[in-house]
């Protein structure tokens, strides 16, 4: 049933092999880490993914959280599960243990959510919601708010949240109408209507811990006016103890397509005059503080839209081995040839192939951002540390935006591959498409996300980060030129990615010229390809590990023993998938990323120039 999560031994050699994540034991920061510990980690996260939170997935979703006289309860299967998540201390995998962490690397996080995350991420959002709120008391909360708030949230014992939007607002943050009126106690009254909050009232924690985004009584207006607050479902006294119910209400949860497991809110803050909340940093930062934990958080939806996308498919390609239907098309019309598994007709074996590469291609890429937050966090190098830092702000909004689209497109094709028998709940593909779906919206729709590389990302520190991006790709490229097999790969992956950049120099012109609305038409569009070509990039470099380790266990055979080895040894037919994978991409998509760049330069401007009531629908 593991491979139906997640697959192990690609986790490994992305980890080892790929990444060669021994790197961070020579590190101060890690230095009394092993590798055995981490491979236990993702064993143990392995074990518990697989025996108390996979179970609940489709039952969570079944019944879903209820909505009762002003109350939400999770699903009860969630209960035991939850204890067991807490008690384990699996919440905050990469937080100081001081405060109930486990010190672990960010790339090692990944992989063992993986299995966490991966198992059902409607049950695992009880707790890293509450992560999220712990993150940004330890970055900005004074020490008598860390000392009140932060274990209690790190180690999931109370919830949290993020309270950003309103009904008026959307994700224009600067309209927000919510305010807070400074007490005579220091703490301040809050007002104001709030929507789609995750988790924003649940009955598995004692307590939850609302960040609310408000405006100051005579804030300026607009995004700089705004402040962030602590808000307590139940006030939490200076002792620590817990207090009298604070002004918050759930007004509703909403009926979703997903996650049904997870409640979207509405809350009410302050209907009686009564709801009190803490200033969480200064004043007028609200949005700093929050936005700078968007990194992380838009690191964790991409991960979770790779993560569905990737039990899709290995749902699908077990499918596939055992569903027999129709005969081999070497029969022909032979009436007596037998049912043949559907894995042997060519168009499956299509869609198992596209799915294969984009779901290894988004688990190097996810675990590579993750390693760049790793060496930022390591380094001693002052340059290194902003290299890092510099790329991880330019590739967050493709880990978003592309994987969160590839994964629910791998998951549609899962529901193909199963045919009718996707279409219904009685597999999982299709809780997996319903639930995967969300993660191309919230933490900012995946249209922002372009918007923001296009308007803010492309140009960083005059261009210079989006070379150094470049630059790593070619560092790949070189490597594999010089593997024979590989060569022509390379090369083709070289020239789309100086068409890649050559696209970003053209879009920027447009985006300072008065055709600005043009560039920005095309932003998605050059997301997409962008994380195409980063893709090819991933896949290219697996296959320069994958070549010299396959021809080390075929060396000396002839062409028919190669193949016969590689048919009944799992680590030969590993790296042959790995080549075969890589080539089929380069060869076969990567071509209609080239079109799609061409594309995006082109002096189309029909999207912009049409006229509204031109769209119809009058």
């Amino acid at each position: 049933m593991a491979q139906l999560i997640s697959d192990r031994r690609d986790i490994d050699f992305v980890l080892h092999e790929q990444m060669g994540v021994d790197w961070l034991l020579e590190t101060e920061r890690y230095s009394g880490m092993n590798r055995k510990m981490f491979d236990m980690i993702i064993s143990e996260a392995r074990t518990f993914g697989l025996k108390e939170i996979l179970p609940t997935y489709a039952e969570g979703d079944r019944i879903g959280a209820q909505f009762e006289a002003g109350q939400v309860a999770a699903p009860e299967c969630f209960r035991r599960p939850h204890s067991l998540y807490v008690e384990n201390e699996w919440l905050s995998l990469t937080e100081d243990p001081e405060y109930g962490g486990q010190g672990l690397p960010q790339i090692i996080a990944a992989a063992a959510s993986e299995y966490l995350v991966g198992a059902n991420f409607a049950f695992t959002a009880y707790g890293t919601l509450g992560h999220g709120s712990g993150k940004m008391v330890e970055l900005f909360g004074t020490a008598r708010q860390k000392e009140l708030f932060l274990k209690k949230l790190y180690t999931g014992r109370w919830g949290g949240t993020m309270v950003l939007t309103e009904p008026q607002a959307g994700s224009d943050l600067g309209a927000l109408t919510t305010t807070a009126v400074k007490n005579d106690d220091g703490t301040y009254a809050i007002t104001g209507n709030k929507i789609f909050i995750t988790n924003g009232d649940q009955n598995l924690t004692e307590n939850i811990i609302h960040p609310v985004l408000a405006r100051i009584e005579g804030a300026p207006a607009g995004p700089k006016g705004i402040s962030i607050f602590l808000v307590p479902k139940t006030w939490v006294n200076d002792d620590g103890s817990l207090g009298e119910p604070n002004d918050v209400v759930c007004t509703g949860i909403e009926e979703k397509m997903g996650l049904h497991g997870s409640p979207t809110c509405s809350l009410a803050f302050g209907s009686k005059g009564q709801c009190r909340g803490q200033l969480l940093g200064e004043e007028n930062q609200g949005l700093m503080i929050m936005f700078y934990m968007m990194n992380e958080a838009r690191l964790g939806v991409g991960l979770q839209g790779f993560l569905h996308g990737s039990a899709a498919y290995l749902y699908a390609l077990n499918y596939a081995r055992e569903r027999k239907q129709g005969r081999d098309i070497a029969e022909g019309k032979n009436p007596d040839a037998p049912q043949t598994p559907i894995i042997n007709h060519p168009d499956i074996r299509r869609m198992l192939m596209w799915m294969k590469a984009h779901v290894e291609g988004m688990r190097s890429f996810v675990y590579y951002v993750a390693a760049c937050f790793d060496r930022a966090e390591c380094t001693t190098d002052e340059a290194e540390k902003a290299h890092c830092e510099n790329l991880i702000d330019l590739l967050i909004p493709l880990v978003k935006g592309y994987c969160s689209d590839k994964g629910f497109e791998i998951c549609i094709q899962a529901m193909q591959i199963y045919g009718g028998y996707g279409y219904t709940k009685e597999y999982p593909v299709e809780q997996l498409a319903r639930d995967c779906k969300i993660t191309s919206i919230y933490e900012g729709t995946n249209g922002i996300q372009a918007m923001d590389l296009l308007g803010r990302k492309l140009g960083m520190h005059k261009g210079a980060t989006f070379l150094d991006f470049i630059t790593e790709i070619k560092k790949t490229v070189t490597l594999a030129t010089a593997i024979p097999t590989l060569a022509d790969r390379a090369a083709n992956v070289s020239a789309a990615a100086d068409e890649l950049a050559a696209t970003a120099v053209r879009m920027g012109q447009t985006a300072l010229s008065p055709a600005f609305r043009s560039a920005f038409a095309t932003a998605y569009p050059f997301l997409d390809a962008m994380g195409d070509v980063i893709m090819a990039w991933m896949l290219l470099w697996r296959a320069t590990v994958a070549a010299p380790a396959l021809e080390d266990i075929l060396k000396d055979l002839d062409a028919e023993a190669r193949l016969k080895k590689i048919s009944k040894n799992k680590h030969a037919a590993f790296y042959d998938g790995q080549l075969k994978t890589a080539a089929y991409f380069i060869d076969s998509l990567l071509p209609i990323t080239l079109g799609k760049l061409q594309a995006i330069t082109g002096e189309d401007h029909s999207v912009t120039d049409m006229a509204d009531r031109s769209f119809g629908g009058i």
